[in-house]
């Protein structure tokens, strides 16, 4: 077992957790749009559109669902595949989630899910930095292992 399977298979569950949510999501507010008797039930308040470039919820769906969550699904996809570009698509993952509540949290009112969706973006990009070593936690431990070995050989 390597040292980063804990922060891989905790990075494949923050990924598969956006994907999934933000394809539903996608899909509630494309649904709500399309059909205005759910429109209360699965949408935000209209209002929270006032302002904003778009009309109705169809567009931020369709790019919820589509963009966020096909890239978190594409890369939970290549992580689960150990393909060589999984980390270069999780950290996208990552920064697609962070771009996508802080231009959310400049068009609608703050709530509770912006909160988990960026500190799931956070948190992708701290595993993604400690899948690949770049993150000092329990390097130490590791140094010392080392060089007690280097000097008992």
């Amino acid at each position: 077992m390597t040292s980063t399977r804990p922060a891989r298979v905790a990075l494949l569950w923050v990924e598969g957790f956006v994907a999934v949510t933000a394809l539903a999501g996608g899909a509630a507010l494309a649904v709500g749009s399309l059909m205005p008797e759910l429109d209360l039930v699965i949408t935000p308040p209209a209002e929270y559109l006032d302002g904003s470039p778009f009309t109705s919820y169809l567009l931020p769906g369709l790019a919820l669902g589509l963009v966020l969550g096909g890239v978190h699904a594409l890369a939970f996809v290549l992580l689960l595949r150990r393909r060589p570009a999984a980390l270069f698509a999780g950290a996208a993952a990552g920064y697609a989630a962070l771009i996508w509540i802080f231009v959310q949290m400049t068009v609608i009112p703050f709530s509770v899910l912006q909160a988990v969706y960026f500190a799931a973006g956070a948190i992708e990009l701290g595993l993604v930095l400690l899948v690949l070593g770049l993150l000092p936690i329990g390097s130490s431990r590791r140094r010392s292992e080392r060089s007690e070995s280097s000097a008992n050989a």
